[in-house]
């Protein structure tokens, strides 16, 4: 346009220019910022001044009002999130939209017809939207799901023949699905978009079903590891992943250590064969706190790339405590063993998965180090300084052999007999967590000992176990009191600090460490 309209144009002042062009961009809530294009083809004058190259400022903006922010801010800071930042951030996601509602990526077919190669790489589309789903406080899913068109993406993604997993292809070849990085975003992305009224097309008879391939993934345990550090290992380890990925997140290229697939696909799997649909409650359905963003701290700081010596990035103290309901999955010894052995995954997908529910009454004690950071008694207690209780058997919850354990009302004491050490652990609810911190109390945890009771239809027994700081992994040892139903191993995360499932694997104690034991699933959600 080169008439009189698009020359008076210049003589509007640039503020203006600047309104318009913000309430055009963000007249449409959903999807790319579109309207605005035909203001910038107006002249080249308004291009010059209102393109993203030129205004960061406005398109910053445009970002506040189509994304979710909180979580970037409460995360990142204001100081690395620039105007610069968050509209090279409203491009990039404009983008992953774009690509999520054509289907671009969801298949190998839709892949190999886009033509040219891509720089943007499908672990960077599923690096995008985890990060959207874990910031989200409602605009992101919004998009996600409203104009990307997320969950029928992640549907093909897995369950077609052809999707990107290559999930139907690996089991139609006689192989597992690829544990890779790819998949586990994917895996965490099904989850996160999965609802109690969702229901997955196909017949659960046939190894390529949906559920079928849920199923394989949830229950191989010997092939989908919980953690990216060995589960036996309880001491912080330098570096969490030997392949950590990496991603342009806010313009800045980060080193993320991705989550494994393990936990979403067992919460997955056992949310759809459960009827009730209570447990284990999809975060689609979960009731979210005042910061919904809060909710997913602890998934963030799992993908952080550093080492990390206390619970303050991966685990909320005080969260595990009070009654928990769930239940327990167990398949055939026989077809178990043979999984052990070698076999593929049909052997797995075809056997009978049984069911015990379970109640649990968590109790969580806490060693910890406090002292305000202006007090006037000198004292200046470094962490290093202070070594908690050492770890211990793997298979007994990383307590040293010989600890004795004397619980009270208002905590703990344990012995470390072999080392003539002895540890006082405080009763710490969540509200006097967050008293301490209110009144400026630099609260450090060194070390959370989670101890309780429960029942199930084999009887009661009892629970004790240990949190690791590095990640959070929580390992609780199950003994029935009537002593002929043996001890178990439980091992999982706390997925969602306020509205949370605990989830993951129990084995047996009997198998060494250092090798595949035989080994169900479990999830337990709070007592609502």
């Amino acid at each position: 346009m080169n008439g009189p309209l698009s020359t008076s144009l210049n003589t509007v002042p640039q503020e203006v220019l600047e309104h318009i062009a913000y309430f055009t961009g963000t007249d449409d809530f959903l999807g790319p910022p579109s309207s605005i294009i035909p203001l910038l083809l107006t002249n080249r004058h308004i291009h010059t001044n209102l393109s993203i190259v030129a205004n960061h400022h406005l398109y910053a903006r445009i970002f506040a009002d189509k994304f979710d922010t909180a979580a970037p801010l409460a995360r990142f800071g204001e100081d690395r999130l620039t105007a610069p930042a968050l509209a090279g951030e409203l491009r990039r996601r404009c983008m992953v939209l774009h690509r999520l509602r054509t289907r671009t990526d969801s298949t190998t077919h839709a892949r190999h017809a886009d033509g040219a190669e891509e720089k943007t790489t499908l672990c960077d589309i599923l690096f995008t939207v985890y990060v959207m789903l874990i910031e989200n406080e409602g605009r992101n899913k919004r998009q996600l799901v409203e104009y990307g068109q997320a969950k029928e993406w992640i549907q093909e993604f897995w369950f077609d023949p052809h999707g990107s997993s290559l999930a139907i292809y690996n089991i139609r070849i006689g192989q597992w699905p690829l544990n890779r990085i790819e998949n586990a975003l994917g895996m965490w992305i099904f989850w996160f978009l999965l609802s109690n009224n969702d229901t997955i097309a196909g017949s659960n008879d046939s190894v390529e079903s949906p559920l079928s391939i849920l199923k394989a993934m949830a229950l191989g345990a010997h092939i989908y590891n919980l953690t990216a550090v060995p589960w036996t290992e309880f001491e912080s380890t330098p570096v969490l992943n030997q392949f950590p990925a990496y991603t342009t997140l806010y313009s800045e290229r980060l080193e993320l250590d991705p989550p494994p697939l393990a936990t979403p696909a067992i919460l997955s799997f056992l949310s759809l064969i459960n009827k009730k649909r209570s447990i284990p409650l999809p975060p689609c359905d979960a009731v979210l706190p005042e910061y919904p963003f809060q909710e997913w701290d602890s998934e963030w700081g799992r993908c952080l790339s550093k080492p990390r010596k206390d619970f303050s990035n991966c685990f909320r103290p005080g969260s595990i405590e009070g009654v928990w309901e769930g239940f327990f999955t167990y398949t055939e010894f026989v077809a178990y063993a043979a999984l052990l052995a070698g076999a593929p995954p049909p052997v797995i997908q075809k056997s009978v998965v049984g069911r015990h529910q379970q109640t649990w009454k968590l109790r969580e004690h806490h060693l910890i180090i406090a002292d305000p950071p202006d007090s006037d008694s000198g004292i200046s207690i470094e962490p290093d300084v202070f070594t908690p209780l050492r770890a211990g058997d793997p298979l007994r919850s990383y307590f040293p052999t010989g600890t004795q354990i004397t619980e009270r009302r208002e905590g703990l004491t344990v012995e470390d007999l072999a080392n003539g050490q002895s540890y006082q652990y405080e009763r710490a609810t969540v509200s006097e967590i967050r008293r301490r911190n209110e009144q400026k109390l630099d609260v450090i945890v060194q070390d959370i000992i989670v101890t309780g009771e429960g029942h199930s239809a084999w009887g009661q027994f009892n629970i004790v176990g240990r949190i690791r700081p590095s990640d959070g992994f929580i390992s609780l040892s199950k003994d029935y009191m009537d002593g002929d139903r043996g001890k178990w191993l439980y091992r999982g995360y706390l997925v969602g600090n306020a509205n949370g499932n605990l989830g993951g694997r129990w084995r047996d104690t009997l198998s060494p460490s250092d090798v595949p034991g035989y080994e169900g699933c479990f999830v337990m959600s709070r007592r609502r």
